[in-house]
């Protein structure tokens, strides 16, 4: 649905709120249909990403995994592959 949204699970460094809050407004502007709201619709935009980011950060404290944590360097390099890949120069 929202390709700027990552995989915020088992991540080492640990995932930061600012990484759940970005996550969060991504989803939020996706349903909406809207990047920057108006200001009659402000307030619940406000609210619908703070309780987005809320209800994603428990998500991330309750799951349970055996698998190591993924490398945030690793990651970043295959992204830049896929990348490179997806459009040559």
């Amino acid at each position: 649905m929202c390709r700027n949204i990552h995989v915020l699970h088992n991540l080492a460094p640990a995932t930061t709120d600012d990484e759940v809050r970005a996550a969060a407004l991504q989803y939020v502007r996706k349903v909406s249909g809207s990047a920057k709201p108006s200001q009659a619709n402000q307030a619940a935009f406000d609210r619908a990403v703070a309780e987005v980011a809320h209800a994603t950060r428990h998500l991330l404290e309750e799951l349970v995994t055996t698998a190591p944590p993924k490398d945030r360097e690793v990651l970043a390099a295959q992204a830049r592959e896929r990348a490179a890949a997806r459009y040559p120069r």
